[in-house]
C-alpha cells in the first residue's frame, strides 16, 4: 500500500506521541508500505515554527530530509499536476497544504493518513 502521511501523523511518528492511532502507526511501520511525505509538510512545518505554533520537534525543520531518510520515507514533490488539482478542488475548505495533501493523495492513488476529519471532503482514500 502506497501512505502519504499529513504532518500531524509524520510529527507524532516521529515524537512517538500516543494520539498516533495504532491502525497507523502499523501501516505506518510495516516495510511492505510505500511511506511518502509530501514537500507540502515541510512548508507547514517551517511555516508552524516560524509562528510559533509549533515548539514541541524543533529539530523538524533543521534535520527534516535526514529524518525521512532514516526513517525510509519517500519525498514527495509538488507538481504542477498537483497544484492545480488541489486549486480546483469544489471542496470549501481553505487550509492550503490540506488541500495540497488531498490533491497528491489523489493523484499519487496514495492513502492518507489522518486524523483530520476535513479530509472527507475530499476524494482521497484515508486511514486512521
Amino acid at each position: 500500500m502506497k501512505l502519504l502521511l499529513d504532518t500531524h501523523a509524520l510529527l507524532w511518528w516521529w515524537t512517538d506521541d500516543p494520539q498516533l492511532s495504532a491502525p497507523a502507526r502499523a501501516a505506518i511501520a510495516d516495510t511492505a508500505n510505500d511511506v511518502l511525505v509530501s514537500a507540502a509538510s515541510a512548508w507547514e512545518i517551517a511555516t508552524k515554527q516560524r509562528l510559533g505554533k509549533l515548539d514541541g520537534v524543533p529539530e523538524a525543520r533543521a534535520r527534516f530530509i535526514e529524518l525521512l531518510a532514516a526513517d525510509g520515507f519517500a519525498l514527495l514533490p509538488i507538481l504542477v499536476t498537483h497544484a492545480l488539482h488541489a486549486g480546483a478542488h469544489a471542496a470549501d475548505h481553505r487550509d492550503p497544504f490540506d488541500r495540497m495533501l488531498a490533491a497528491q493523495a489523489a493523484l499519487e492513488e496514495a492513502t492518507l493518513v489522518t486524523r483530520d476529519p476535513a479530509f472527507s471532503l475530499f476524494d482521497c482514500k484515508l486511514l486512521w
